[in-house]
C-alpha cells in the first residue's frame, strides 16, 4: 500500500522509527517530510493534499502531542482525520468513519504502541453500509 508520512521537528523521531516498520512490512512511503516541516501545520496541509489525490493511499502526520495536525488535516474538504492514541481506535476509525490520516503525538504514544497502531489501522478496511451516512456528514462539514 502507498502510505504517506508528514512530520514536524517534534514528531520526526517517532516518524523515522515507524518508517522503517512499514518499509519493512512492504509499503510503498512518500515520505513529505524527509526533512521536518517548518510548522505542524505545513506537514499536516501537504500529507491530507497528497491523499485526496491519490484514493488508494493511507497516511499519517506526526507532531508532539497529535491533536495540531489533526485540527489542521480536518480543515481539507473532504479529508476525514483522527487523533489517536490506542490501536483499537485506529482499526475503528477505518472501519467505520473511512478516516484516511491518522494523527499521532510523539509525546503522548511511545514506539511499540505506535507500531500497532500503525499496523490495525493499515489493516482495517472501511466497511461503508450505515457507516457512509456519517462519512457523507463529515465530508459535507469541511
Amino acid at each position: 500500500m502507498r502510505v504517506v508520512l508528514a512530520s514536524d521537528a517534534k514528531g520526526m523521531p517517532l516518524k523515522e522509527i515507524l518508517k522503517e516498520v512499514l518499509i519493512q512490512d512492504g509499503h510503498e512511503i512518500v515520505d513529505l517530510s524527509e526533512a521536518p516541516a517548518a510548522d505542524f501545520v505545513d506537514g499536516a496541509v501537504a500529507a491530507a493534499h497528497d491523499l485526496l489525490e491519490h484514493e488508494d493511499s493511507l497516511g499519517f502526520a506526526f507532531d508532539a502531542y497529535g491533536v495540531g495536525s489533526y485540527m489542521v488535516a480536518t480543515r481539507v474538504k473532504g479529508m476525514v482525520a483522527a487523533n489517536i492514541s490506542d490501536e483499537r481506535s485506529a482499526y475503528m476509525t477505518r472501519e467505520h468513519n473511512n478516516s484516511r490520516l491518522v494523527c499521532l503525538g510523539s509525546q503522548v504514544v511511545g514506539a511499540e504502541v505506535a507500531k500497532r497502531i500503525v499496523r490495525e489501522f493499515l489493516r482495517a478496511d472501511y466497511a461503508a453500509g450505515r457507516h457512509q451516512v456519517r462519512v457523507d456528514m463529515l465530508n459535507a462539514m469541511a
